[in-house]
């Protein structure tokens, strides 16, 4: 599917947006070493495949001889686990031919944020992501401090690596541990061990002023005895910003197949307690459903996310949300990585484009806002979303009645009580 015109998405709609806001990118890189059981993202092994990949033969002249390796396994050394440079450049031509044809839904806007997604971004060689970041600055405004994030698995990591990814303009590391227990990490299908994701960590320190250290609990058999130790290790590395998220059997992932058996729901509370108690003792405030971070190192590009800020996707399934003045709409991204490659150098990537309904609008900012702890604001909504306050005016006094919402006159922000039943919270707007 090509891009309409850009007169198409200026022309008179149901919304009048008096401003825009800030403008993020997300890049997604798709490729993982091998598909963990519980992921639902877009993403593509690299290993253990039954036959070889081949790069589309109008794209570089010796695609046909590059293929992924085939026989890596979760022990093999570091310095094997990469992509083949003939395909990290031609993914990376795509992505700029992508960004390229979606310049005119975005000319002149600054961006605030860059995150680079996966799959697992530090599968590419720190070669690659400065070439590519180079070229987004060719192309793109940035803020003089514009934040840089880019996902690592301490599966691909070898000495010196994150600190090429520095020098290349990342800004800020994501590092994918999700336990520091073998036994869990194997259950979960990561090719990491624990060892490495202390190496891991440590060159993280040192090489980054901010980093995110992301951990997962209420893993299969799982104890809180041991998701204790987990956040021990976990804290002993003064991480500035922790991530941690329940682990969710989504649909169409091997976890939702094949159940593993995990902590009940009272259990999956306790802990849930635990990590707040534990975090708030190492200054780690909580300021997202799954976020906490030190003073001064909240995720820039998440919290856009979560304000109904705008983000351009590009990359292989990648989704994007982009506000003009009488709409909003939302694109999707061609999800098979080779075909995204041959689509994105014919400038016609986008696989699906939706404008929001003006009726929807007040669930998709509320699904968004009430995850922050501190929520949105009043004028946030009506700047967002182009819609009058009576919109979500029932759905506010609901909330408050029943003790899901503080009663603010400018804030929009959920108790306690609403921030442990936010889904009931977020339906009231539906």
């Amino acid at each position: 599917m090509a891009m309409q015109d850009i007169t198409h998405y200026m022309r008179a709609g149901t919304l009048s947006l008096t401003s825009l806001p800030p403008l993020s990118l997300y890049i997604h890189l798709p490729w993982c070493l091998k598909k963990c059981p519980y992921c639902d993202f877009n993403s593509h092994e690299v290993i253990n495949r039954p036959s070889q990949i081949k790069v589309h033969s109008s794209i570089h002249a010796t695609s046909s001889s590059t293929h992924l390796n085939t026989d890596l396994s979760s022990t093999t050394p570091a310095q094997h686990l990469h992509l083949p440079i003939a395909l990290e450049q031609q993914y990376i031509v795509a992505l700029i031919a992508d960004l390229q044809s979606a310049l005119p839904l975005i000319w002149g806007r600054p961006v605030q944020s860059i995150f680079i997604g996966g799959g697992t971004p530090s599968l590419f060689s720190p070669e690659s992501i400065e070439s590519l970041l180079s070229q987004i600055r060719s192309l793109l405004p940035l803020v003089a401090e514009c934040e840089i994030t880019l996902e690592a698995n301490p599966g691909t990591f070898e000495k010196d690596r994150f600190r090429a990814f520095k020098n290349a303009g990342v800004t800020r590391l994501s590092v994918g541990v999700q336990s520091f227990d073998d036994a869990h990490l194997q259950a979960l299908g990561r090719v990491h061990s624990a060892e490495q994701a202390h190496l891991a960590l440590q060159e993280a320190a040192a090489t980054f002023k901010t980093y995110n250290l992301d951990l997962m609990y209420a893993l299969p058999q799982q104890t809180i005895e041991q998701l204790e130790a987990d956040l021990n290790t976990a804290l002993s590395f003064q991480p500035p910003h922790l991530s941690i998220y329940q682990l969710t059997l989504e649909p169409n992932t091997v976890f939702a197949k094949y159940p593993p058996v995990v902590p009940d729901e009272d259990t999956a509370y306790s802990m849930l307690d635990l990590i707040e108690e534990r975090t708030a003792s190492h200054e780690l405030k909580r300021y997202e459903i799954s976020a906490f971070s030190r003073k001064g190192h909240q995720c820039w590009h998440n919290v856009n996310y979560w304000q109904f800020g705008d983000y351009l996707g590009i990359g292989a399934g990648a989704h994007g949300k982009i506000s003009f003045a009488h709409r909003i709409i939302r694109q999707n991204k061609t999800r098979d990585p080779l075909l995204y490659i041959e689509k994105a150098l014919a400038g016609n990537a986008i696989a699906q484009e939706s404008e929001i309904k003006r009726a929807d609008l007040p669930f998709e900012f509320m699904l968004n806002g009430l995850r922050l702890i501190e929520g949105v604001t009043v004028v946030q909504f009506l700047e967002r979303t182009g819609l009058p306050i009576s919109s979500i005016q029932k759905g506010l006094a609901q909330g408050i009645q029943k003790g899901l919402l503080i009663d603010d006159l400018h804030q929009i922000k959920a108790t306690p009580h609403g921030i442990n039943f936010l889904n009931d919270l977020q339906q009231l707007f539906l």
